[in-house]
């Protein structure tokens, strides 16, 4: 008989040996996934919390400088500071002996197995820490501040600048029309006309020469710029005379300086206007027969010149001499020249060409050119 209850009772601790086991294994699954959410917001808080520190701004921006930056608050951030997974795993005893504990009837045992945590035992996930503390931005204002006057010795031991200035020069204004019949748009081309002056000796004709080549590359970038600057004025169906005559010589002397075919084709294209604007034009009739006789136009380009000849203007006739002297007029050219010369006795420039065609040269421009100084930007 007491081997028989041995018997029952072994077989019976065996029976429930792996039920057990199963409660317990369930119970710690269970759980295992209530914490993972919890982890996660440990875990996401965490993060934020650092993306935040770090996207407060700590350096001058294009409108804005922080100098001193908010701080998160020391007791949101040690309320967060135990872990719910700890919390889980402090009391193994504990968490065991509550999932396993027998089960009230075969009901509850067909059900899927519940936390045994109390409400107590479960800890909240951390709340993002809130900034304290005061951000101080300054925003760019007026400036009401006169600053200190150098000249007034207000600075100890700094000596007062002194300022000379010399070689005082002024330009003079110069507006002219845009439109032609129409004085009220006007265009101011007081600096286009002082740099025309000032490098037509060096460009107008061809060969152009300059003192230097810096001379040279500072020109050719200048009337890039200010013949872009006139060409939309100058390409308008009513553009006046005046914008026009200044607007060939641009392109004219650009043509010179090797520029381009465009310079050339604008430049004649602007001339011819002009002079169908003012036919007793001595300029325009001079510029339009230059740019045909110093092209190899020689006979398209003679009787424009002979027209400014007619209208009084002397540089027509040396553009008259160079076309005989290119047409192997060389004769006729000398004669011309020195004709010239006795109507202007103080032209050193027509005594110069005149010895150049006797030296056996044929560009009576290709002399010695004035010194200039144009300057790169100005």
């Amino acid at each position: 008989m007491k081997a028989t209850n041995q018997s029952t009772l072994s077989t019976s601790s065996s029976t429930k040996s792996p039920k057990l086991a199963t409660l317990t294994a369930l119970a710690t699954a269970c759980a295992m996934l209530l914490s993972a959410p919890v982890n996660a917001a440990e875990t996401n808080a965490t993060e934020s919390n650092a993306a935040t520190a770090t996207s407060v701004p700590s350096a001058m921006d294009s409108s804005k400088r922080v100098i001193r930056l908010a701080q998160p608050n020391a007791a949101s951030t040690a309320q967060a500071g135990t872990s719910p997974t700890a919390a889980l795993t402090a009391n193994p005893q504990q968490s065991s002996a509550q999932s396993s504990a027998p089960l009230q009837n075969n009901a509850q045992q067909n059900r899927a197995p519940m936390s045994t945590l109390q409400p107590q035992d479960v800890i909240p996930a951390p709340k993002i820490p809130e900034f304290t503390g005061t951000t101080r931005v300054y925003e760019p204002g007026p400036l009401t501040t006169t600053g200190i006057d150098l000249r007034s010795g207000q600075l100890t031991n700094i000596p007062t600048p002194q300022v000379q200035l010399s070689d005082v020069s002024f330009v003079p204004t110069v507006l002219i029309p845009q439109q032609n019949g129409n004085n009220n748009d006007q265009l101011d081309v007081s600096l286009l006309d002082d740099f025309i002056e000032d490098v037509s000796p060096n460009a107008r004709h061809y060969p152009p020469n300059f003192p230097n080549r810096s001379q040279r590359h500072y020109t050719r970038e200048k009337i890039k710029v200010l013949t872009e600057w006139i060409q939309p004025y100058a390409e308008s169906p009513n553009a006046s005379y005046d914008v026009l005559i200044r607007a060939a010589k641009l392109n004219g002397m650009g043509r010179n300086l090797d520029l381009g075919s465009d310079y050339t084709i604008r430049g004649g294209k602007y001339v011819d206007r002009a002079i169908k604007l003012k036919p007793d034009s001595g300029e325009a009739n001079f510029l339009y027969g230059m740019m045909l006789s110093e092209g190899g136009g020689f006979k398209e380009g003679q009787k424009y010149l002979d027209r400014a000849v007619s209208l009084g203007y002397t540089e027509a006739e040396q553009s008259l001499a160079q076309s005989d002297l290119l047409s192997d007029r060389r004769d006729n050219a000398l004669e011309r020249l020195r004709r010239l010369e006795g109507k202007n006795p103080n032209n050193d420039i027509i005594r110069q060409q005149i010895k150049l065609i006797e030296e056996g040269k044929f560009y009576i421009w290709d002399i010695p050119a004035p010194d200039i100084n144009v300057k790169p930007g100005a």
